[in-house]
């Protein structure tokens, strides 16, 4: 599975430079020099970092193929993404990458099923879990109050709703 950990933005100066919006938790980790990223779509790619440093709270990075800004604007909007079976275990039992969160059952703490988890939102409040239920979409806060258990290998989430979750 692959799994987006950028999404490449404007321009930034003249030698090829492009702003990175970041999905990823690790971004040293994953534009580190040296690290071949995958495209999407697939044709612009695979991008060797050549360069990477934080500006202004945003990550600058230059790409080994980009020489100048014209090359760097025809990358703009493309996504940044690694292959999921490239990612180590997280050694926290409370972590978890989004891949393994998406496709859970969703259950209650008294066994009511609610579907199944659709995404994770990374929002500046925090994450949030998100399924259908009912024909519409449900988000709650993946915090230890409404989300007590999360069995990976059980293959479920279980949740205590906050009060109002499944109001219309």
């Amino acid at each position: 599975m692959q799994l987006v950990v950028g999404r490449i933005g404007r321009a930034h100066g003249i030698r090829g430079d492009v702003l990175v919006e970041v999905r990823t938790d690790e971004p040293d980790e994953r534009f580190a020099v040296g690290s071949v990223l995958v495209t999407d779509p697939a044709d612009a790619g695979p991008l060797t970092v050549d360069d990477a440093r934080w500006h202004s709270g945003k990550l600058v990075v230059r790409f080994a193929s980009v020489q100048d800004r014209n090359d760097a604007e025809k990358l703009r909007g493309l996504l940044l993404v690694v292959d999921s079976d490239d990612l180590p275990p997280s050694d926290d039992p409370d972590e978890f990458h989004d891949y393994e969160l998406v496709g859970l059952a969703v259950v209650g703490t008294d066994g009511a099923s609610f579907g199944s988890v659709v995404d994770v939102v990374h929002s500046a409040a925090g994450e949030l879990l998100v399924f259908k239920y009912q024909g519409a979409e449900r988000l709650v806060p993946f915090v230890r109050e409404f989300v007590p258990t999360v069995d990976v290998a059980g293959g479920r989430v279980v949740i205590d709703p906050p009060e109002g979750l499944f109001e219309l």
